[in-house]
């Protein structure tokens, strides 16, 4: 059968709840690319365990599952410290402040780590952002 989401055989979103992936600041960047060439899976979600470590990158033009993304701003990397699914169109929030949605995945440096890419209305990186060691990051359910 292979891949259902290579194979368009899901219909509707499957995923009816889902817990929320929290995690802290391990490293703040500052780097922005304009033809960066991020290939995004076409898989909407991703599984990740307690104390990996995963990269989140900024985009504000529109993407999503299969696209390929240039402009992007490097926020950071973060230890996940309760594991979970992420999934497309989840909110992502750095302490409290709120800073996009999930767009999709690129695998580029993948078993290593996975590049989480969010869309925001900015496109700033982690020392733009006033960022540092040990925000909490969260990943919240977008519904259903």
């Amino acid at each position: 059968m292979g891949d259902p989401y290579k194979n368009q055989i899901l219909s509707k979103k499957i995923y009816n709840d889902n817990r929320d992936v929290c995690g802290a600041l391990v490293v703040v960047m500052d780097a922005m690319l304009e033809n960066r060439g991020l290939e995004l899976i076409v898989q909407p979600s991703r599984a990740v365990t307690k104390h990996q470590i995963h990269e989140m990158i900024m985009i504000y033009e529109d993407a999503g599952p299969s696209d390929v993304v240039n402009k992007v701003a490097y926020v950071g990397f973060f230890e996940v410290e309760s594991g979970g699914v992420i999934l497309v169109g989840d909110s992502v929030y750095i302490d409290d402040r709120y800073l996009g949605k999930v767009a999709g995945f690129d695998e580029t440096h993948y078993p290593n780590h996975l590049n989480l890419v969010i869309k925001s209305t900015e496109r700033k990186s982690g020392v733009n952002l006033n960022l540092k060691l040990s925000n909490s990051v969260k990943f919240i359910f977008a519904g259903s």
